[in-house]
């Protein structure tokens, strides 16, 4: 069970709480038996977990993308990849741990691998800085997209971030101009790149290293130029309307399938990824696995111009 309900949870987290208090009655021996009452409990319990999930709306889903207990970038990197070397820094400026990256196995190939991280605690994520990158993490970004076009290594990236990090000193070291270069770079390799959205996708900070050959989602994350908040605030000059904004915005993976901004949508289990880690990182890997393939025969030219036609595509249905 997760330690921390979302709010729409409350009647699961009453249930899972009830069921917790009789498993540990039970585990002493005294009084009748109660395992007719927790199995008809863990039952009701399961149920309503399975409804609820089933039709969850944008809003929530933008909930769960944010779970605290959601897996990280480095909960992926530590059970995907063998042999993870981290390469720090930009060589211009200095390491922004809000984006790490390096070289990794994956299932017996060699490929270069970055991300989001957020952080947990809250001392890993004022260094991580909440996922939200400086300018000299996204120059980092383009430092390792260039090795692993040098080394012919496929590109693989996760994805979770609120945005690029908004601030004066960000903008000071150029933040849309690094942006704009990363994206760039991304469009431009010789090699396969995969991306993977593991909880938030969050505007030019997301794309700068999501511009790849295929673009998976997890089930339950969110993909947007703008946060529900910031677009509520922009258009209806409310931010309390985040949750009218995020239905009108099609964020969700099912939406972004259907507008074919995504390539696939990577089953989570019911509850979200929080509640079986391991089993969510297994269903993304074998994703990963098989979009590679897809890939792997494609020379230089025809990775690049596949890359150029899907993003050009976007929004053009429809128009001639």
């Amino acid at each position: 069970m997760p330690t921390t309900y979302l709010d729409f949870e409350k009647p699961i987290a009453e249930l899972e709480t009830k069921i917790a208090e009789l498993e540990s009655l039970s585990t002493t021996g005294e009084g009748p038996s109660i395992s007719d009452e927790l199995k008809k409990l863990k039952d009701k319990a399961a149920k309503q977990l399975k409804d609820t999930y089933s039709s969850l709306s944008p809003w929530r889903k933008t909930q769960v993308a944010r779970h605290p207990e959601r897996p990280h970038c480095t909960d992926f990197i530590e059970h995907l990849f063998d042999d993870f070397q981290e390469l720090a820094g930009d060589r211009v400026f200095g390491n922004d741990e809000a984006v790490i990256g390096g070289l990794a196995t994956f299932r017996g190939r060699s490929v270069m691998i970055m991300g989001h991280e957020k952080g947990r605690t809250t001392e890993s994520r004022l260094r991580h800085n909440f996922g939200m990158a400086h300018p000299e993490g996204y120059r980092k970004a383009v430092r390792l997209m260039e090795l692993a076009d040098r080394f012919k290594l496929p590109v693989l990236s996760f994805v979770d971030t609120a945005g690029a990090f908004p601030g004066k000193a960000g903008e000071e070291r150029g933040q849309a101009e690094a942006i704009a270069r990363s994206t760039e770079r991304c469009l431009t390799l010789d090699v396969p790149m995969v991306s993977l959205i593991i909880g938030e996708g969050g505007s030019g900070g997301a794309i700068a290293i999501a511009a790849a050959n295929k673009v998976l989602m997890m089930e339950h994350s969110i993909y947007s130029v703008i946060s529900p908040e910031g677009c509520a605030s922009i258009l209806y000059r409310d931010a309390a309307k985040a949750r009218d904004a995020a239905e009108a915005m099609k964020i969700t993976a099912d939406d972004l399938l259907k507008l074919k901004v995504i390539d696939a949508i990577v089953k989570e289990p019911v509850g979200g990824a929080h509640r079986d880690p391991q089993r969510a990182i297994s269903q993304a890997g074998r994703a990963i696995e098989k979009a590679l393939g897809e890939l792997e025969n494609l020379s230089p030219a025809e990775l690049k111009r596949q890359r150029r036609d899907r993003f050009y595509a976007i929004g053009r249905e429809g128009l001639n």
